[in-house]
């Protein structure tokens, strides 16, 4: 089932969802099913699962000549969708990267998705891997997620990139897009994210999942504006709970949002990081009560391989 329906059939309840990351090459899927049996009790009508490039490093061999070599790689995504559709019963969301990804690649990738009755996806541009200072595409690959995204409508209407394919079969995919409440690192203006917002919304997107932020303010003031703008579509927000001091310094810097000042504060008096973790608990328990008392649609939690304390989180909110 496609979120948009998901979203209807539920009749203005707020609705749990969350987001896994796939085991690093050589582990099992075990690991991903521990962290998701906790979780589905409170009946997650879809789960996302995050695509990772791999990242690498050049190594000087003894004739002086560079040699690449991958140092990190999580693969699986389209598998764990498969099992976690065929475990669970309920509808997975590969994520889908304009980065290391040919438009050809793409193709194959929708196509693997579609025989397996996967319905959803989120289309992204991805992060620039740490070799580099800006986002490099591919080759003949997509350099912006408006592209990904209509080249995914283009196969909802049987499209390919084989001009010369002949009764081509439609897929059905329903297109999830990111936003970024306090704007996109490389956005000059939160105006400007908007814009081309809009564009991949024309180019087929229909749901809005938000970069995590931490002031409930600033999610709503942004939907404000998105609406202003005539966008229509849902606009699902994320939530982290912090849970080391670490990531005081940590998610400003990665992920470029806000902490507000009370949060800072809590975390700062904490002794340790199970203090620490209780209170992004019970911060994001009250993020969650006031985004569903407002009639939010869906909340998506970024568990980043941990489900304890969304868990906890979920228990007191759903």
């Amino acid at each position: 089932m496609k979120v948009t329906e998901h979203i209807a059939q539920a009749n203005g309840n707020t609705q749990f969802s969350f987001e896994i990351l796939p085991p690093l090459k050589g582990q099992d899927i075990k690991s991903i099913f521990d962290n998701i049996d906790p979780l589905m009790e409170f009946k997650p009508p879809f789960i996302d699962v995050t695509y990772h490039r791999e990242e690498y490093i050049y190594k000087e061999q003894e004739n002086g000549l560079l040699k690449r070599q991958v140092v990190k790689k999580r693969p699986g995504t389209v598998g764990i969708c498969a099992a976690i559709q065929n475990r669970y019963k309920v509808d997975a969301i590969p994520h889908i990267l304009c980065g290391g990804f040919t438009k050809e690649d793409t193709e194959n990738f929708l196509i693997d998705l579609d025989f397996l009755g996967i319905q959803n996806v989120m289309a992204l541009r991805g992060d620039a891997v740490k070799t580099e200072t800006y986002f490099t595409p591919e080759k003949e690959g997509h350099e912006y997620a408006n592209g990904l995204v209509q080249q995914i409508h283009a196969l909802n209407d049987g499209v390919y990139l084989d001009e010369d394919l002949q009764n081509t079969s439609k897929t059905n995919f329903c297109i999830g897009v990111a936003a970024y409440p306090e704007k996109h690192m490389e956005s000059p203006s939160l105006d400007s994210d908007i814009h081309f917002l809009k564009k991949k919304i024309k180019s087929g997107a229909e749901y809005v999942v938000t970069q995590m932020f931490f002031d409930n303010q600033k999610y709503f003031e942004f939907v404000e504006k998105c609406r202003k703008e005539g966008i229509t579509i849902p606009i699902i927000p994320g939530l982290k709970p912090i849970a080391t001091k670490r990531q005081l310094n940590l998610l400003p810097h990665r992920f470029h949002v806000d902490l507000p000042e009370p949060l800072i504060l809590e975390v700062i008096k904490c002794k340790d990081n199970s203090e620490v973790k209780q209170v992004g608990i019970e911060w994001c328990i009250q993020q969650s009560k006031e985004l569903q008392k407002a009639g939010i649609p869906v909340l998506h939690y970024y568990s980043m391989g941990k489900s304890d304390n969304i868990q906890t989180i979920a228990s007191e909110v759903f």
